[in-house]
């Protein structure tokens, strides 16, 4: 035969997908998921069988591991140690399992993820719970398979006289399946058990009457029993668990926060580690010290608070951030039938009942068996002591065992069953074989038969020994519920105090979009004048606020950045500020128009937009309160290549006042002005002609009386009197302001209106900033053209005019 034609020339993936194929099915049937009947996984199985053979069992010593691990490998799993080890160990954590099945002394573990001592080290035997999943599996009551090398056999699954796959859960991940069952209050499950036998159309509301949800041995609470519920109808579902937690009040006037459960399968030492960085990065604030007093009494973490901390809110924060409190995903995959599959909580229990009528079944026909082999051997020596004489001489006549059976059979009738008894019977025992005792057994064996066979006959009689059986399993070992269950879920809501040290600061804010917050004490320590900033920016705000405040910044582009104070960066008074693009994402064109503080988004407060292109949009300003805040925000949706020119914010009692670039102002009342959600466009604010654009609009209380000051192109600034105009309404042409020259007018680039101590500064073409004080301009009415302030032949026209920004506490009027 040539050597090519001992290979095969296939294709890779099918070679790969068929391997791949077969793995998967061994990794999903016969390693990481557990059967439906039995709770169990194959190593699990395994190993309590293999306890159970070696008569490791809770009624006699403990013996080391290492001899169990060597055991299991030898005759039954063919892995490695460590993966059979650490399967045990599982099995003996009583924080892991709702009830043990392994009892082991020495170090198997901690809470904190520390390992067991090595196998040689400790020693186990099986839980007396354990026992009872093996109970009769030496009376034929579960099929049997070769082990892997042929030399010994093995159960498919064990007998599990309660409903374990509930009891302890199961976690596991295989190929294309995971899942993740919780563990179960012994008692609740075996009153679903009973009740589900009683009425087999039982729904999963009449089961939660009786099985209220998963009990985990850690204890915690469970929130949510509409997860609980979908979980046990589909077989996926989603609850929260959180810890225990308390808070008490220490010496000092001070609190402490002490946690004594936490959530199943939360590593702790992680968790106490998680909230001491939280400490120690000051992301929550209030925190004096964590400490974990764990001891042999109990688990104990204390959270001592600062003076004035806020109990409630650090505890809230600490739910919300750390695995305090996790979202548990049922995920309910067992193999039914060597299939993997999603089980709602009726099919899990049906399974069970199924395989419970099959081990009971099969025990009684064993016992039934053997109960009439040994009725019909006392029958025999019954007959054989009221003849006992003859039987003596028979069997002395004989001329050996078998010839004296013959005899026998053949002279009293006996069959060979009985004459082999007959024979085998020891001298001493013809001395005590009272006849009465016999018939006392006969009558026994009679009564056991007729009960053994009724089982069997009636599967009424059936179900009826299964409850009676899980009965006394309940009594022997149902404990109370370790997990509290509450129907709804809270939702934590964290006070920003507890993340942020409450500290007053001084904001900043350029229209190039250089922000920062500088501490109080650095201001007072510098000149006002010595503020950073580049050349060809100004300052919008400049604002006293607490770092607990938000700052909403609006753009040109009609966005706004949502800003917690504590979240702008903490720079000098002398240093420049860093750019807004580091907080939010902005474009490159963008600047920043207004600056609002805002302490709390409070009712009748409203925010009013002016745009370029003549429109204008009130909102009341609560709508602007964002809840995710990482990218810009629309404050208003901008027609084209419009852009706003202004934001002001009123009381819903101001009067608006509107200029154009040709010198046309419009005054009416806010109220003209219908408030609409946050991204409508607004409605026209006044009348342009083509070319024309709005400069400015203001806004100003009904009963003040500003002065409107106007700056030109042309270098010209006139102030004006309210009263020059007549109040109109909303979208009309508006009065002119200047006075139209054919050659050279005048447009106006800044519009204000003003009171006493407000300075107004503008810059150049040729780069030169200048300040007015209006104050000094003398009135003006609206037909002149105002006083030149500066010569624009050798200083270059107007190109940008704002209002000088001061030191404001805009909170003031608040916190009286």
């Amino acid at each position: 035969m040539p050597q090519s034609e001992k290979f095969l020339d296939l294709p890779l993936e099918e070679v790969i997908g068929d391997r791949f194929g077969r793995y998967s099915k061994y990794i999903i049937q016969d390693r990481a998921l557990p059967d439906v009947r039995d709770g169990l996984k194959p190593v699990q199985r395994r190993i309590l069988y293999a306890m159970f053979k070696e008569k490791n069992t809770h009624d006699k010593q403990f013996r080391k591991s290492a001899k169990t691990v060597g055991t299991v490998i030898g005759n039954y799993h063919p892995h490695g140690d460590s993966s059979v080890y650490e399967a045990m160990v599982r099995l003996s954590q009583d924080w892991k399992m709702r009830n043990v099945l392994i009892e082991m002394h020495g170090n198997n573990g901690s809470m904190d993820g520390d390992p067991a001592a090595a196998m040689r080290y400790t020693e186990a035997r099986l839980s007396s719970i354990a026992s009872e999943l093996l109970r009769d599996i030496n009376k034929d009551t579960v099929d049997l398979m070769p082990n892997f090398d042929d030399t010994d056999e093995e159960p498919v699954v064990l007998p599990a006289k309660f409903p374990n796959l509930l009891v302890n859960g199961s976690t596991g991940i295989s190929a294309g399946y995971a899942t993740d069952i919780p563990p179960h209050n012994l008692g609740e499950v075996i009153d679903g058990v009973i009740e589900r036998i009683d009425k087999p159309n039982s729904t999963v509301d009449e089961l939660m009457k009786f099985i209220k949800g998963p009990d985990f041995p850690t204890g915690g609470i469970i929130q949510g029993v509409e997860g609980i519920k979908k979980a046990y109808e589909t077989g996926r579902g989603k609850i929260v668990l959180r810890g225990r937690a308390q808070i008490e009040s220490i010496r000092g006037n001070r609190e402490q926060i002490v946690i004594d459960e936490i959530p199943y399968d939360v590593n702790k030492a992680n968790l106490v580690k998680k909230i001491d960085e939280l400490r120690l990065d000051r992301k929550v604030e209030g925190i004096s010290e964590v400490r974990d007093e764990t001891d042999r009494t109990g688990l104990r973490i204390v959270i001592e608070l600062k003076k004035d901390g806020n109990g409630e809110g650090v505890l809230n924060y600490l739910y919300k951030n750390t695995d305090l409190q996790v979202t548990y995903h049922f995920n309910m995959v067992a193999i039914q039938d060597r299939t993997p599959k999603w089980l709602s909580l009726t099919q899990m229990l049906d399974a069970y009942i199924e395989h419970q009528k099959d081990v009971v079944t099969r025990s009684t026909k064993y016992d039934l068996k053997h109960a009439k082999a040994r009725a019909h051997i006392v029958e025999g020596l019954i007959k054989a002591i009221s003849i006992l004489d003859e039987l003596v001489a028979t069997i002395r006549a004989s001329k050996d065992k078998q010839d004296a059976k013959k005899q026998i059979m053949e002279k009293y009738g006996f069959t060979e069953k009985q004459a082999e008894a007959i024979v085998m019977l020891q001298l001493y025992r013809l001395t005590n074989t009272d006849v009465t005792l016999l018939q006392q057994e006969a009558k026994e064996l009679k009564a056991q038969i007729e009960e053994l066979e009724s089982i069997l006959a009636s599967e009424k009689k059936l179900l009826q020994t299964i409850k009676n059986d899980l009965k006394q399993m309940k009594k022997q070992f149902s404990e109370r519920r370790r997990t509290i269950i509450e129907a709804e879920i809270e939702e934590l809501k964290i006070d920003i105090e507890v993340t942020v040290a409450s500290e007053d600061v001084l904001v900043s804010v350029t229209k190039e979009g250089y922000v920062k917050r500088t501490s109080l004490r650095s201001y007072a320590a510098s000149n006002s004048e010595d503020f950073a900033i580049k050349d060809d920016d100004h300052l919008v705000g400049l604002i006293e606020a607490n770092t607990t405040d938000k700052v909403l910044l609006f753009t040109n582009k009609g966005k706004y950045l949502y800003i917690p104070v504590h979240e702008l960066p903490d720079i000098r008074w002398k240093d420049i500020g860093q750019h807004v693009s580091n907080i939010v994402q902005i474009e490159k064109d963008e600047y920043i128009v207004h600056c609002v503080p805002i302490r709390e988004f409070k009712e009748d407060e409203y925010l009013i937009f002016f745009t370029k292109n003549g429109m204008v949009k009130r909102s009341e300003l609560k709508l602007y309160e964002a809840q995710r805040y990482s990218k810009p925000l629309i404050a208003l949706n901008l027609k084209k290549d419009d852009e706003v020119v202004q934001v002001c914010q009123t009381n819903g009692y101001s009067d608006i006042f509107i200029a154009s670039n040709r010198g046309y102002g419009l005054w009416y009342h806010e109220s003209e002005v219908p408030a609409v959600g946050q991204r409508a466009s607004g409605v026209k604010a006044i009348q342009l002609k083509d070319g024309e654009f709005v400069v400015g609009g203001q806004v100003f209380d009904d009963l003040s009386d500003p002065f409107l000051v106007v700056v030109t192109q042309r270098g010209a600034c006139k102030r004006m009197k309210l009263r020059e105009f007549e109040k109109s309404s909303r979208a009309k042409r508006g009065l002119l302001m200047l006075r139209e020259l054919k050659s050279k007018p005048h447009r106006i680039v800044g519009f204000y209106a003003t009171y006493e101590k407000d300075t107004i500064k503008f810059t150049t073409s040729k780069g030169e900033t200048h300040e007015i004080f209006p104050l000094e301009l003398p009135n003006s009415d609206r037909s002149s053209n105002g006083s030149f302030i500066i010569d624009t032949d050798n200083q270059g026209e107007v190109v940008e005019v704002w209002k000088k920004v001061t030191y404001e506490k805009p909170f003031d009027q608040q916190v009286e």
